[in-house]
């Protein structure tokens, strides 16, 4: 692997997408999981630059205070809570914690772990805890939230997912993956339905993404496939992307901004943002 540099970048202030919207007042929170490090990490930042107070949830307390850190020295305002959500208590504890906040406007599901293995070698308890964590997490959060929002003065939410062209097209060794991010299809949609036009939701599908998540994926396609790191990102990962690079998180949050902001979104109900490079449709 010393040849393969997968790393994940520097967020600039300068990078992010920055609107002028109605909503985005530091009043209104902006709930991120995932908010310690990659896409959830950009997020939360890209949010808290656009002037919304934004709670950042995640298990790994040292990554999210450093978030918590960056978005203060942006001149944004952000709450670290740290939270597994893999458990109720503390997904409904850390709930709380964001309303005391202000208004709960926002969520953004972000959070998201990787387990690479064919169907017949899964492991149940993996496949149990990304089931937690990637689906029935976001369902729970949107339950709780949504009567926040439904209940604020003009009864206006967003709910953002973080799919993944995995809920287009399915790869070898990704079950698991792969049901998650369809399912987040789903629920986005379900939403929606419910929504009236008021409670909006949207979903992200990105390809490959420069962030800790896919750099730990590399070794295990490896040896899955049998060959080489350089062979994985090359041809595995973006062999069908018309773009040969692999995005940013930034990129990724400043869709999530976009998707968020009434101004630039009001005709996004229930849709899917699909920036891949190229991998889904141009076969």
């Amino acid at each position: 692997m010393s040849d393969v540099r997968i790393e994940e970048p520097e967020i600039k202030k300068e990078q992010v997408l920055v609107v002028k919207d109605e909503y985005f007042k530091p009043e209104n929170v902006c709930i991120v999981t995932g908010a310690a490090s990659g896409i959830g990490r950009a997020v939360a930042i890209a949010m808290a630059i656009n002037n919304v107070t934004v709670v950042g949830f995640d298990m790994n307390e040292k990554g999210g205070i450093k978030t918590a850190e960056t978005v203060k020295e942006f001149g944004g305002k952000m709450i670290f809570v740290k939270a597994d959500l893999s458990k109720d208590e503390d997904i409904e504890n850390a709930v709380k914690e964001a309303a005391k906040a202000g208004t709960i406007k926002f969520l953004a599901n972000i959070a998201g772990i990787q387990h690479i293995d064919p169907i017949e070698n899964f492991p149940m308890q993996i496949y149990d805890k990304m089931m937690a964590i990637m689906l029935r997490a976001p369902f729970y959060l949107s339950k709780l939230t949504i009567p926040y929002m439904k209940n604020s003065k003009d009864g206006y939410g967003v709910i953002g997912n973080m799919a993944s062209v995995h809920a287009h097209i399915c790869t070898s060794n990704k079950p698991v993956y792969n049901m998650t991010k369809f399912g987040l299809r789903g629920l986005t949609q379900s939403i929606a339905a419910e929504g009236n036009g008021k409670i909006r939701s949207f979903s992200v599908s990105v390809g490959y993404v420069s962030t800790p998540l896919a750099l730990n994926q590399i070794e295990p396609t490896v040896k899955q496939r049998g060959i080489t790191p350089e062979e994985v990102v090359k041809d595995v990962w973006l062999g069908k992307s018309r773009v040969k690079e692999m995005m940013t998180p930034i990129e990724v949050a400043n869709l999530f901004v976009a998707g968020s902001s009434q101004f630039l979104s009001k005709h996004l109900v229930g849709g899917d943002l699909l920036f891949d490079g190229g991998m889904v449709l141009t076969y």
